[in-house]
């Protein structure tokens, strides 16, 4: 396992090496400057400005300061946000940004098993049919569509959560239902299809000849190997919350990190768009590492095969 462990970190600076790299070239063969809609500003004072954030350096120059930036963890400053470092924009935005996905992860991923099960035990009958249309509903609606749908008739028709804005936990239900539809419903249709798999199996049979009742045969023998293809999707799952945050974080005005990251592009804020890329790739490796290790240990027959291949 420690092996394991091992390469996958290499991998993964390597991704994130890529990615910084990728990052930085396409900003900076982008059109335009971070200073093009100041309106009639002096020459002058612009080659002041691209001197004060090293734009006059040469491009390899700009590269390695950046490099070294990353690596000791220092994004620079915005050039839009006025006496704020990207570190602090990060710093103040991706609480909020947590909070939101995490609850949007547990929603998805609570509601989708319970929903995938609810279906494979009830294969064929209304239940089923039921709570499958729900989940084609889910996957179908973008989460930008399913967030004014719920603003227009939660929010404004029936005045039971707020609008918008990030002031209480009834803010934060509306965007996280908005986020979790989606990944929601493909957990369900995931968990349903791996359910009947592993209730067809014999040792399912063995354990209803001995009598053992419905819930423990669902809950400790099914579940476990059913929900598999569930913690391996953690990963997708965990970067689909997360970049689907930018959008619904802007719908919703919540101050988060998304929040930040759209208006940077707007704004042309080169070093806000690059600081929160590097941010969350860093992120999404770690949860698809973990989802990796998780995996493993729910699943003993990858150690036993890690083992064996060492």
């Amino acid at each position: 396992m420690t092996k394991y462990i091992g390469k996958r970190l290499l991998y993964m600076l390597i991704s994130l090496w890529l990615i910084i790299t990728a990052t930085f070239f396409l900003m900076r063969i982008a059109p335009g400057n971070p200073f093009a809609s100041e309106k009639k500003l002096p020459p002058e004072i612009e080659a002041n400005l691209q001197a004060h954030y090293g734009l006059d350096k040469p491009w390899y120059q700009q590269y390695y300061d950046y490099l070294v930036n990353v690596v000791t963890w220092d994004f620079g400053p915005s050039f839009k946000y006025k006496s704020q470092t990207v570190n602090d924009l990060i710093s103040e935005g991706f609480p909020v940004s947590f909070v939101l996905g995490l609850e949007a992860i547990l929603i998805a991923v609570a509601f989708g098993v319970l929903f995938g099960v609810i279906a494979a035990l009830r294969q064929n009958k209304w239940q089923d049919y039921s709570t499958m249309a729900v989940a084609v509903l889910g996957i179908s609606v973008p989460s930008f569509i399913m967030a004014t749908f719920l603003q227009y008739f939660l929010a404004i028709k029936l005045q039971i959560f707020p609008v918008a804005r990030w002031e209480s936990f009834m803010h934060t239900v509306l965007p996280a239902i908005a986020l979790a539809a989606g990944p929601m419903a493909y957990i369900a249709r995931l968990t349903r299809s791996s359910m009947i798999e592993v209730l067809a199996n014999d040792y399912i049979k063995t354990a209803k000849s001995k009598g053992l009742s419905g819930g423990v045969i669902t809950v400790k023998h099914a579940m476990r190997n059913a929900l598999l293809p569930v913690v391996t999707y953690l990963g997708p799952l965990t970067a689909g919350i997360l970049t689907g945050s930018f959008v619904i974080e802007k719908i919703f005005g919540i101050p988060g990190l998304g929040f930040h990251f759209v208006t940077s592009i707007t704004n042309r804020d080169y070093t806000v768009i690059m600081g929160v890329t590097v941010f969350y790739s860093i992120l999404l490796l770690l949860a698809i590492l973990l989802v990796d290790i998780a995996y493993g240990i729910i699943d003993p027959r990858i150690k036993l095969a890690g083992k064996k291949g060492e």
